[in-house]
Formats: C-alpha cells, structure tokens, sequence
C-alpha cells in the first residue's frame, strides 16, 4: 500500500473523530451521574412517607 500525506491525514481525521465521540460519551455519562446524585439529594429530604 502507498503511504502517502492524504493516507496519515485520513488516519488522523479517523483517530480525532472517535477520541471527539469517546469524549462526549465520558462527558454524557459523568453529567447524568452529578445529576443523579443532585436529584437524589433533593428527594430524600422533606419527603414524608414516600419511599
């Protein structure tokens, strides 16, 4: 196979791509989790008789 310039830029634009979505899946996932544990933190308090 020829390795030319286009060949490594394509390979770069791959790597960026899927370090971008990997990024945003981390972010996503440790902002629902914060969220979770805010909401949590607003419900077990003042609440009685609910479970």
């Amino acid at each position: 196979m020829f390795i030319d310039v286009v060949v490594f830029a394509g390979i770069a634009t791959v790597l960026l791509m899927i370090s971008f979505f990997v990024g945003v899946g981390i972010f996503v996932v440790k902002d629902q989790e914060r969220h979770e544990e805010k909401v949590k933190g607003k419900t077990d308090r003042g609440h009685v008789g609910l479970s």
